[in-house]
């Protein structure tokens, strides 16, 4: 096993084992499951539950009963879950659009920058930044500053750091070695969240109605509690985390897998410029992301091929047996590899190939358990909708305001923390013409006729 990238290195062995596989790492078993029939007993909440440890245990110094690492038995999983439900409905993503779209809008200035000095963009650098000025700005009212500096705020530095040592303390030997490096890092990133929370209590933004405003001054819906000030911080940075981490790359993917397939490139310009036409600086309403629904089956299967959280572990709530002949004992946890069960060629047809019309509409039937890049049950991320809603505006606007190219011979390279990322991966931008809009919006309804 590569300890800078633990999962790819295992992901072969695990791919040839077949269906279900045990390896023991340092003493330590752990059961992988990839086979879509053995994944969707699994998923069975009757039997299974999620499990947090191992891969976000070592997170749990730092963060500690945020919502991605508490157990779900723990009364403050159920307690943040219900307080927080109404920061992602309908009506607050409504109110997130236009955060989402100013901090868009910069990264478009940095892009117009470097398209007219001839410079390339390193996509996941700035896909990173895009998602964590977003997720800060709108759940927290909190400015990282990403475009702005030269070098990255401290909070970005310090997470960064400690994504890593996370990363590295799965494997057992390198555990104690890097724990007081993680713990210095998480120091960090919590001297700065105490500020934040501190700032808003002495009135800074007072109103607002975001995340932060639900953490300190709501109450749960039926028992009244409050969430206590230990628990608000290690849920501030647990969103700040996992709220950019995943759409970060889950945007650089899709963009990357764009300038490899220009037919795909070219249907999903020319339906952007189906909804906004030529206009160089469109205003998106929050209804238009729903109507660029090939933009949004272009990362529903760059998910697929690399979702950026690439497994999840479930636990066994009983003895039970997988496939009528794997015996689980309660307690034992499992791991779900997600690049194999979504490559699984019993659900999807020529399963390397990269296809966003497996996402049409009517395709996705009898395939629930085959398709989870966001987890699965009550577990499943909560921010969802705020991702999706996210990458799609944001690839979008991309699509419309420029061309891509990718740097000649680029091959896909992926790097790892605790997701998974491009790496190396740059584009080359030039700013596209009213008229090849026309064209484009031309050649789609050409395209519909047919």
């Amino acid at each position: 096993m590569n300890p800078r990238t633990p999962f790819q290195s295992s992901l072969t062995q695990t791919r040839k084992l077949g269906p279900i596989s045990v390896r023991k790492i340092f003493g330590t078993e752990m059961i992988a499951v990839s086979g879509i029939d053995l994944v969707t007993e699994v998923h069975d909440e009757t039997r299974f539950g999620k499990y947090v440890g191992h891969h976000l245990a070592p997170l749990r110094p730092i963060i500690g009963d945020g919502l991605i690492t508490v157990e779900t038995d723990h009364p403050n999983w159920r307690l943040a879950h219900d307080i927080l439900m109404p920061g992602f409905t309908r009506e607050a993503m409504q109110g997130y659009h236009s955060v989402m779209l100013t901090v868009i809008r910069e990264l478009l200035d940095r892009w117009d920058g470097a398209a007219d000095s001839g410079r390339t963009v390193n996509v996941t650098d700035d896909t990173t930044r895009l998602a964590l000025e977003t997720i800060g700005r709108a759940g927290f009212g909190y400015r990282f500053g990403s475009f702005d500096r030269r070098m990255p705020h401290p909070f970005v530095s310090a997470m960064n750091r400690t994504l890593q040592y996370a990363n590295w303390s799965t494997v057992p030997p390198l555990a104690r070695l890097v724990r007081p490096l993680l713990l210095r890092s998480g120091a960090v990133m919590t001297r700065i969240v105490d500020d934040v929370i501190r700032a808003r209590q002495d009135g800074a933004r007072t109103g607002a109605n975001d995340l932060l405003d639900l953490m300190l001054n709501a109450t749960h819906p039926k028992t009244g509690h409050r969430l206590d000030p230990d628990n608000i911080r290690q849920q501030v940075i647990t969103f700040i985390v996992a709220g950019h981490e995943t759409t970060s790359g889950a945007m650089a993917f899709a963009l990357h897998y764009l300038t490899q397939n220009p037919d795909v490139l070219a249907r999903a310009k020319a339906e952007v410029d189906a909804v906004w036409g030529d206009a160089d600086n469109p205003e998106p309403a929050y209804a238009d992301i729903a109507k660029l629904r090939y933009v949004r089956a272009v990362l529903d299967e760059s998910l697929r091929l690399w979702p950026t959280a690439p497994g999840y572990l479930r636990v066994a709530r009983k003895d039970t047996v997988l496939g009528g002949r794997y015996r689980i004992r309660k307690g034992q946890w499992v791991l779900v590899v997600l690049p194999l069960v979504q490559r699984d060629p019993q659900v999807w047809a020529d399963p390397e190939r990269f296809d966003p019309d497996r996402f049409a509409p009517g395709r996705a039937k009898n395939r629930a358990h085959a398709y989870k890049p966001f987890g699965t049950g009550q577990r499943a991320c909560i921010g969802r909708q705020f991702a999706l809603h996210e990458a799609v505006l944001a690839l979008g606007m991309i699509l419309h305001r420029y061309d891509l190219t990718p740097e000649k011979d680029y091959r896909l390279r992926i790097s790892e923390s605790i997701t998974l990322k491009p790496r190396g991966f740059r584009l080359s931008l030039g700013k596209r013409a009213a008229s090849s809009r026309l064209q484009d919006v031309d050649t789609e309804l050409i395209r519909r006729s047919a």
